[in-house]
């Protein structure tokens, strides 16, 4: 890892300025109607913010260490989906009533076929095949599998109230559902079965990588990073708000479905996990990549679906969960590609394909349903 020259002011780094200045902006714009170049500065602080974001926690997640530390991205990951939904739903958007499923389903998919997808892509780009633990990876997945089907697929076929939207006591159920298993699987994942989600050797012989010879960061830094960190989350979340509805009216006048604006919210979000993920399968830790895949998809249903419950309380619009028949033949697709790439503990180049093959049908056929 190449040591930052001594005569560098640490104040100066672009991890500190860049969150600082956009928390400046977000101050200065909040509540402003913005024209099209001021549109175009916030944007650039908020794609700034995000890579910020992704140092601070990668910082906080090598000083508590794996597999604990490929959670904090998650989690972070979490705070600004669910704040985002709430948020542009408040606001009475004209997407808001399908806004949090078409987020959350296109975090999965984004997650299981675009971060693996890139992940093995990178980690196989020698000609090799990469390895991880299955047992850990299918666990993952099982989860995964389990909550989309549950707050996905299962309100499209309820029939206590008309439309996919679930009655109050099934979404209740659903929320604790996947709370109680997104709990469970971070208690096992971090205790007893930690071992699962670790690298893994190739052939005897353990995975070099210079992280894992450097010394973690000290508990004044790892505290620094965490408070960069929540400033970073608040740019994004705040700045995000700012730039939506140019979004939506950019949307719009290209005559694109509105769900396309639920794609753009989840690419921005999981902006920190992909690079995250590439930059580990770069290095040949395709474990971790799937950790932060994973992971990510399983936060984004097991902390989104509950929080956006609780909230859909006092939002002003029904909460419509239920996809429709394309995205859920997609969905059961990308859950059975999902299965046979994990399922052997190795992965080529042909499954990277795959997974990138259904990303692109995805995203083809959310601008052209």
């Amino acid at each position: 890892m190449t040591q930052p020259r001594s005569t560098r002011s640490p104040l100066l780094s672009w991890t500190i300025l860049v969150p600082v200045g956009a928390v400046i902006a977000l101050g200065l714009a909040w509540g402003r109607t913005l024209p099209p170049l001021l549109v175009g500065i916030v944007t650039v602080l908020l794609a700034g913010a995000v890579l910020a974001a992704v140092h601070h926690a990668e910082v906080v997640a090598h000083r508590v260490g794996e597999p604990l530390g490929s959670l904090v991205l998650a989690v972070a990951v979490t705070v600004i989906e669910v704040a985002l939904i709430v948020t542009l739903m408040i606001a009475g958007a004209g997407t808001s009533e399908t806004l949090a499923r078409d987020t959350v389903f296109a975090a999965v998919i984004l997650t299981c076929n675009g971060i693996v997808g890139l992940s093995i892509l990178v980690g196989t780009r020698r000609g090799s095949a990469v390895s991880f633990n299955a047992e850990g990876s299918g666990a993952a997945l099982a989860t995964v599998a389990t909550l989309s089907t549950l707050g996905l697929v299962v309100p499209t076929f309820t029939t206590s109230r008309p439309g996919p939207v679930f009655s109050p006591a099934q979404l209740a159920f659903s929320a604790i559902t996947a709370l109680a298993l997104y709990g469970l699987f971070v208690t096992l994942q971090t205790g007893w079965h930690r071992s699962y989600f670790l690298p893994v050797e190739v052939d005897g012989v353990g995975i070099a990588d210079p992280d894992l010879h450097t010394n973690a960061p000290s508990t004044r830094a790892a505290l620094g990073s965490l408070a960069l960190l929540l400033v970073a989350l608040i740019d994004v979340v705040g700045n995000a708000k700012l730039v939506s509805p140019t979004i939506e009216r950019v949307v719009a006048a290209a005559g694109l479905p509105l769900s396309v604006v639920g794609v753009i919210i989840a690419m921005l979000i999981l902006l920190p996990e992909t690079l995250a993920a590439v930059r580990a399968a770069r290095r040949g830790r395709m474990q971790i990549s799937l950790n932060l895949a994973f992971g990510s998809a399983m936060a984004s249903i097991g902390l989104t679906i509950p929080a956006i419950a609780v909230a859909s309380i006092w939002l002003p619009v029904p909460l419509h969960l239920g996809l429709g028949a394309t995205h859920i033949v997609l969905l059961a697709l990308t859950c059975l590609v999902t299965v046979l790439t994990v399922v052997p503990g190795r992965a080529t180049l042909l499954q990277a394909g795959v997974h990138l093959g259904l990303l692109a049908a995805y995203l083809f056929l959310t601008i052209s349903p």
